[in-house]
């Protein structure tokens, strides 16, 4: 199973659309997960339109038409995979203890908030990924995305694309 996520698109405020190869890793993807600050419901829209499955939640720059349609945290077991999505989980600092109480049976975490990408394991085994921005680098050398595959109930080959300017 093919998985594409990403998080902190905002748009249009950052670009006027998600970058070409994005777009293409989502149409070949079997899950997208979004982790929030979509900014608009046209990418919403246009994600529930080419997703064959689609899990977001609202971040928190995300106005009151996403926040009706999009719940705070998600949760989804994906083929024996426990995932938990959230857009903010605080400082990095002690970031894995606080998710692993915060998201017990949870096999994955995925956040954004920072746009800073973020791959590590909290005691106990739950996996956590950010996937940056693929539209707002700030301070990181790239903007970025992730894709991953499922297996057996596993997540494998993990990787951060970064986008082309």
């Amino acid at each position: 199973m093919r998985l594409v996520i990403m998080a902190d698109t905002h748009l249009p405020k950052r670009a006027r659309d998600l970058p070409s190869g994005l777009w293409s890793a989502v149409d070949a993807a079997d899950l997208v997960i979004h982790a929030g600050d979509w900014v608009s419901v046209s990418l919403l829209d246009e994600l529930e339109r080419r997703s064959a499955r689609l899990i977001g939640v609202y971040g928190n720059n995300d106005g009151p038409d996403l926040r009706a349609r999009l719940p705070e945290i998600a949760f989804a077991d994906v083929a024996g995979l426990r995932i938990a999505v959230v857009h903010e989980t605080g400082p990095a600092s002690g970031r894995e203890r606080r998710c692993a109480a915060r998201f017990p049976g949870c096999d994955l975490l995925v956040f954004g908030h920072s746009h800073i990408p973020w791959d590590s394991e909290a005691p106990g085994g739950l996996r956590l990924l950010n996937p940056g921005s693929p539209t707002d680098r700030r301070r990181q050398p790239h903007a970025t995305y992730l894709t991953a595959e499922l297996t057996g109930g596993r997540l494998d080959a993990v990787t951060l694309h970064e986008v082309a300017r």
